[in-house]
């Protein structure tokens, strides 16, 4: 049962304390399923949660959530270890039912073969939140990893126009003594 999230009233903006919490609950998230902590990672979640994520479709339900991280840490270790996900510039918008959250995200991966970092993926996230015994809960959490063009959620026009080819920078015909403003 959703906990009554706001007793005096769903506010304009999102309480500081609420706020912090949440914070906190995606922090908790990115610890749990970055380093298969699956006690942590399955914690972040309403028992009748839905996880939504790009490559493994929408699932319902900790039993559920719990193949699809599994799949993720097991199946495709080599591609998921030594991964960070680093989420920010929150928008917090309180609701009758909880909260609906969204953040831009970015995935940071440590490549296990050639030992150099690189940055695996960003897009934006579109969550829901509820109050599950006093304690913040995704209740919907989805997933938008931007890899084609109409997945950026883009609200102006879109043109797209192609860049302008490369021009080198005119060659400098001084003599070399005279292209160094060098006192010496």
């Amino acid at each position: 049962m959703t906990d009554c999230c706001w007793p005096d009233g769903v506010p304009e903006i999102m309480p500081v304390a609420d706020r912090a919490e949440i914070e906190e609950l995606f922090a908790r998230y990115a610890w749990g399923i970055d380093l298969a902590d699956e006690e942590q990672a399955i914690a972040t979640f309403a028992e009748d949660a839905e996880f939504d994520h790009l490559w493994q479709g929408k699932v319902k339900g900790h039993e559920a959530i719990r193949a699809n991280l599994r799949s993720l840490w097991n199946d495709r270790q080599h591609w998921w270890f030594g991964r960070q996900h680093l989420m920010n510039h929150f928008i917090m918008d309180p609701k009758p039912e909880g909260a609906r959250v969204r953040c831009f995200f970015q995935i940071i991966q440590w490549n296990a073969d050639y030992r150099t970092n690189f940055v695996f993926g960003i897009g934006t996230r579109d969550d829901r939140l509820v109050k599950r015994d006093g304690r913040w809960k995704f209740y919907r959490l989805h997933v938008n990893a931007w890899t084609e063009v109409d997945q950026v959620p883009w609200k102006g026009d879109l043109s797209m126009r192609q860049r302008p080819p490369y021009r080198s920078p005119p060659a400098d015909t001084r003599p070399f003594d005279e292209q160094t403003s060098d006192p010496f």
